[in-house]
């Protein structure tokens, strides 16, 4: 499974969301609140084996803006 298809599928499963997660917005959706944000958080960490930054937990505003977060980490996705 390459990272792409791991990212997703965080989103996907945090959220609950079968359509496509690629425009998915800080919430953009109901089930992406704070609650949820923080959820979608402690899964990244646990699949990269990374701890995020506060500023950047806080900076993780969009499917697209985590990829470029991730690399912080040398998390190519």
């Amino acid at each position: 499974m390459s990272n792409l298809e791991k990212y997703k599928g965080i989103f996907k499963e945090s959220f609950q969301h079968e359509g496509d997660v690629e425009q998915l917005e800080y919430q953009g959706i109901p089930e992406w609140d704070s609650v949820g944000h923080m959820q979608l958080m402690a899964a990244l960490e646990d699949a990269f084996g990374i701890e995020l930054d506060v500023d950047d937990i806080i900076d993780f505003s969009s499917f697209k803006k985590g990829i470029t977060i991730l690399a912080k980490y040398k998390v190519e996705i």
